[in-house]
């Protein structure tokens, strides 16, 4: 199991304006628990690098919280990361993906444009924070 709080300072260092609840350790752990492949990271000299939530509901799958380590980015971790959510939510019978992320978020959205996932422009998601 990951050092679950490197995966938290990553996702903190990383995070989005457009992220409006916390990260929390216990939420993490609860993940695990119930999906311990759904966390993927990726670690260099033993650190964690980079990191991403593949979860899916038993129909549909869903890719978010990917974050790369700023000095790390651009050496392919966020697309091995990405084929590796792939490979685990394909294992699991999903046919369709869904990456989260904010309209308004070129940096990711390029991303995540260049990972084959484009913008699509007659869905969105509507959000309720509990």
């Amino acid at each position: 199991m990951p050092d679950l709080p490197k995966v938290l300072t990553l996702w903190e260092n990383a995070r989005s304006e457009h992220a409006s609840t916390p990260d929390r350790i216990e939420d993490l752990e609860r993940l695990i628990e119930d999906s311990p492949a759904a966390l993927l990271v990726t670690e260099r000299d033993g650190e964690i690098v980079g990191a991403l939530i593949a979860a899916w509901d038993g129909w549909r799958g869903n890719m978010y919280r990917l974050a790369v380590r700023e000095d790390c980015r651009r050496q392919g971790i966020g697309l091995k990361l990405t084929q590796a959510g792939e490979d685990y939510l394909r294992s699991c019978g999903v046919r369709r993906i869904t990456a989260l992320v904010a309209f308004d978020d070129d940096e990711a959205g390029g991303f995540w444009d260049s990972a084959g996932y484009p913008q699509d422009e007659e869905i969105g998601r509507r959000v309720r924070n509990i």
